[in-house]
């Protein structure tokens, strides 16, 4: 079954528009750990905008369930995770100053990079994922990069559900075919909402986890984040 994974992040660049600690991120974590949350996402950046790498050493001893680790695999980001040792690490190539993440990992053009961090971050007992874009010469390169999961980026895939989700949908299912070849446990995430859930969930039923941020801050804004929580395993659980 997928497992819902919620990414906090949002939650700290509220915090941080104030200072303080209102709202608490670490409570956070564990409320929605509390709410059914089957893993807890932080995609800490250099400039700390949102969460703070000092959040992430919090949140580890915390909760319970898996604890995903996303971002640039720069030096002061491999420390923190190879301290922290989460469940997995998700390499995503952010540029500095990105708002948010827009694309996946050249696996071929970056091959000796990515299987230098794969068996680092293995090493030391922690599951690999490497973010790309729904192309299989993509997800096989990362195959090839000793890679254990890939984690679709789905941006596109949100933007084009609207006006036909079979096209939408398609390269997507390209992609996670080429994944299950290549014995890649697969990850989805960016833009994943309510609307669209289900529908990749029915059509990639392999999925193991997806990773969903913004989208549940938004509706957590009208329903609240454990009634949030609880509508999108909902969506996955009965697709």
């Amino acid at each position: 079954m997928t497992r819902l994974s919620v990414n906090i992040n949002k939650i700290a660049t509220v915090r941080n528009a104030r200072g303080g600690n209102m709202p608490d991120v670490e409570k956070a974590a564990v409320d929605c750990e509390n709410f059914g949350a089957e893993g807890i996402t932080v995609h800490p950046r250099p400039d700390e905008r949102h969460i703070r790498y000092s959040d992430v050493r919090l949140i580890k001893p915390l909760i319970h369930t898996e604890f995903n680790i996303e971002g640039n695999p720069i030096p002061s980001f491999i420390e923190l995770v190879e301290e922290v040792v989460p469940a997995q690490v998700t390499m995503v190539p952010d540029a500095a100053d990105a708002i948010t993440s827009n694309a996946g990992w050249d696996t071929i053009r970056n091959e000796a990079f990515l299987t230098e961090m794969c068996r680092e971050f293995k090493a030391r007992g922690i599951r690999t994922s490497i973010f790309v874009d729904p192309d299989p010469k993509m997800v096989e390169g990362a195959a090839r990069c000793g890679a254990d999961r890939v984690e679709l980026y789905t941006a596109a895939y949100a933007e084009d559900y609207p006006s036909g989700r079979e096209a939408a949908i398609a390269p997507y299912l390209k992609a996670a075919q080429a994944a299950r070849e290549c014995g890649l446990g697969l990850n989805a995430g960016h833009d994943l909402n309510l609307d669209n859930l289900s529908y990749f969930i029915r059509t990639i039923p392999w999925t193991d986890e997806v990773s969903i941020g913004h989208a549940i801050i938004c509706d957590a804004l009208y329903m609240g984040l454990e009634k949030t929580i609880r509508a999108y395993l909902e969506k996955i659980r009965n697709f």
